[in-house]
């Protein structure tokens, strides 16, 4: 079942709760857009793995209240509320594409609550110093970011039209990626249990509005809030060298700063194979 949490500011996040209730805690923290409800590993595998596994809608996704003019940095307070919220004190956490940012943020802002740290195919600030932060990006992500560079107006007008396609038909999101897929991409998307748990989510997340992704742009694109070169915990970065969403040079940014990080790049891999490493992935956060 969902739980509502309410923040110190009188918000509301909705979670989910998948596993061993009294397994190894990890935080996984959805793409963007994306919502609570996936894509994760089945129940069943999270408890052969004894894994505790808890999402949540960010901030304007799915069930969870809009804050609005949040910052990749925000995220650590809703983290720590929910944890709180449970009774849990230390746990890991992942971020895939979208969420991969804000995972960072929690393991630099609440270093005494995380054991481990995983991002997946992640974003690096968008003025890192010495990234050209659009270098191998698709057409589609480009023309996002940049009309969150010209502010609020112009991003939401932009992905309202998406969101309301949507809304009248889960599939939509997915099938329009494909003209932006290189081959392994498309090949994963290509699965029929793939694309089912990429459609879920999306209609999840849009449910009401596109708030939340209209959000999560204009934060990646503002300061974050938080330096990642003082991330302290252990680390690991993967990311797929044929990635056109968050090209690998943000992990390879992020891989320099981040003192001691695991960087994995994988060979003949894109965005969508997160997917495929996600369970081995979180086996080594819950080794932490």
């Amino acid at each position: 079942m969902t739980a509502l949490v309410k923040t110190a500011d009188g918000r509301t996040l909705a979670v989910d709760q998948s596993g061993v209730p009294d397994g190894t805690p990890i935080f996984l923290l959805h793409g963007t857009p994306g919502s609570r409800v996936g894509p994760a590993p089945r129940a069943t595998v999270l408890y052969r793995m004894g894994i505790r596994l808890i999402t949540y809608d960010r901030p304007g996704y799915g069930l969870s209240d809009r804050l609005v003019g949040r910052s990749v940095a925000d995220v650590a307070g809703d983290v720590a509320a929910i944890a709180d919220f449970f009774g849990i004190e230390r746990f890991a956490v992942i971020g895939r594409s979208g969420g991969a940012p804000h995972a960072l943020a929690c393991a630099a802002l609440l270093p005494d609550r995380t054991t481990r740290l995983a991002a997946l195919v992640p974003l690096a600030p968008r003025y890192a110093e010495g990234l050209d932060w659009f270098e191998g990006m698709s057409r589609s992500n480009v023309i996002e970011y940049t009309a969150a560079a010209h502010g609020h107006s112009a991003l939401t007008a932009l992905l309202d039209a998406v969101a309301d396609e949507v809304r009248a038909d889960p599939t939509r999101l997915v099938p329009a990626l494909d003209t932006d897929l290189p081959e392994p991409d498309r090949h994963i998307v290509a699965d029929f249990g793939i694309r089912r748990m990429l459609a879920t989510t999306f209609a999840e997340a849009l449910r009401d509005s596109a708030a939340g992704w209209v959000d999560d742009a204009l934060a990646f694109s503002s300061p974050w809030g938080f330096d990642p070169a003082g991330i302290g915990v252990p680390t690991l970065l993967w990311h797929g060298d044929e990635d056109v969403f968050s090209p690998v040079g943000h992990a390879r940014w992020l891989g320099r700063q981040i003192p001691g990080a695991t960087v994995v790049i994988q060979e003949g891999a894109a965005h969508f194979g997160s997917l495929h490493v996600l369970p081995d992935i979180l086996t080594w956060l819950a080794e932490g």
